[in-house]
């Protein structure tokens, strides 16, 4: 993939052609925007939540619909998305996406039904699929050698500051106006993408929609992911009904694995991108569990979720510290040194909060400090590690291999709760907290692990 007369190669360098050595800062901005937009839109939705069901008179296992709608197609379509970008022209798929997202937010803000909200919010997520795989692709074949780490820890730090506004900013919103303006920030934000792809070098061209077998692996792992989130969300109940639903989603899973975009997939991320891919889903894993057991901690210390919420918080703010240090520290050394110094950092931060006492003690100060550090090691790894992946894989398969990390994340977010919540006991009060954490410690330590025998790939003009 080409963008601005830079092509990626090899080792995670860009070559230039010969006199040609510029950046092209429009399209690494753009990429900062979409990562932004996208956590800023996850999180002040469920903030508004309560409003949506108070607006709609619904109950709350029909609101979080609201939710799901759009993490479904938002997860399940990122794999087909890739394999779609490699073959067709950036700057076209690119504004049809940002259009489709922000057309769909737009018109949420008049959604006159739950059932309208729910399929707008679905359409979010389509578009949001596609706008997950470019972020990464964009900042890093946009810059020069000495400056893709920089460029990548944009997108990386400007993510986690949406994640931060998103409550921060859309909680007053909402209870000064109402549920509705939380889908505006994401219109006006898309707009001004608009603005800067027009702006940028990224490569024009004809829009070329998804072919055939694209889209039948898209209506593949929607089902089956759709499927398994509705059984465990208890939206299926009944044995019969619940066994059917398990027994289509295995199918339809199995089936995407035995087709030729599954094989594509791993022909992207093998044998380069499979670490660094595996140490994003131990991490994202080890995150995902410890925030949940610093939610339910804190508050069975007698604090209430605010008091959560702020020592979560520190999570965001440590990335966003953390962010473009990893970039400046990726261009001077190398994005595996760096990466597995975040990794450590973040384990040691979750180590710390094992050592805490039990979690009916827990100061939320105690707790917020330690969260941060593991925020800092998040942050310093985040952009060095899509570097190593991206780099891995070969130029017609850049975007599959970023679907693919985007993919490993997403795993390691959905298994860390559940295995968390098995710190609860059967009246559900906290049981064993510090044992859960110490594996969230180990489980990051794992991902250093996986990357330390991780060796850089000669320097080569192009890949094959």
């Amino acid at each position: 993939m080409a963008i601005g007369g830079a092509k990626l190669v090899g080792d995670g360098t860009v070559s230039e052609p010969a006199g040609q050595v510029r950046d092209d800062r429009a399209a690494v901005a753009v990429a900062g925007l979409l990562s932004f937009v996208a956590m800023f839109d996850m999180n002040v939705v469920t903030v508004a939540l309560p409003r949506i069901a108070e607006g709609f008179g619904a109950d709350p296992r029909s609101v979080q619909w609201v939710v799901l709608a759009y993490a479904i197609p938002a997860v399940a379509l990122l794999l087909p998305a890739g394999r779609w970008l490699d073959r067709v022209a950036v700057r076209p798929a690119l504004l049809t996406a940002v259009g489709v997202f922000a057309a769909a937010n737009l018109m949420a803000v008049v959604a006159w039904s739950l059932p309208v909200l729910v399929g707008l919010r679905a359409l979010q997520g389509v578009g949001g699929a596609v706008l997950m795989v470019l972020m990464p692709v964009l900042a890093i074949a946009a810059v020069a050698p000495q400056r893709r780490g920089r460029a990548m820890a944009v997108p990386a730090t400007a993510g986690p500051i949406g994640g931060v506004l998103g409550p921060a900013v859309g909680g007053p919103m909402i209870e000064m106006v109402g549920w509705r303006v939380a889908f505006v920030p994401a219109v006006l934000v898309s707009l001004l993408a608009v603005v800067l792809v027009r702006r940028s070098r990224i490569p024009a061209g004809r829009f070329t929609g998804p072919d055939g077998p694209g889209l039948a692996d898209a209506a593949l792992l929607i089902t089956g992911l759709g499927l398994a989130c509705a059984v465990a969300t208890g939206v299926l109940t009944g044995p019969a009904v619940v066994a059917t639903a398990v027994a289509v989603a295995v199918a339809a899973l199995a089936t995407w694995a035995s087709r030729p975009g599954a094989r594509s997939v791993a022909a992207a991320l093998l044998p380069r991108g499979a670490a660094p891919a595996v140490a994003v889903a131990l991490l994202a894993g080890a995150f995902a569990a410890a925030s949940y057991l610093v939610a339910v901690g804190v508050q069975a210390g007698g604090s209430g979720p605010a008091a959560a919420g702020l020592a979560l918080l520190a999570f965001p703010l440590g990335m966003v510290v953390a962010g473009p240090a990893a970039g400046q520290l990726a261009d001077r050394y190398s994005p595996r040194a760096v990466a597995i110094a975040g990794v450590v950092l973040a384990a040691v931060g979750f180590a710390l909060l094992a050592v805490l006492p039990d979690a009916e003690s827990w100061n939320p100060v105690d707790v917020a400090w330690r969260v941060a550090l593991a925020g800092l090691g998040t942050g310093l790894y985040g952009g060095p590690t899509q570097v190593l992946v991206l780099a891995g894989a070969a130029q017609d398969r850049m975007a599959t291999a970023g679907a693919g990390v985007q993919c490993a994340r997403a795993l390691g977010f959905a298994v860390g709760p559940a295995a968390a919540a098995l710190a609860w006991n059967t009246e559900g009060t906290v049981l064993a907290t510090r044992p859960a954490l110490i594996v969230a410690a180990l489980t990051a330590a794992g991902a250093a692990l996986v990357l330390i025998p991780y060796r850089d790939r000669p320097t080569t003009e192009e890949d094959p």
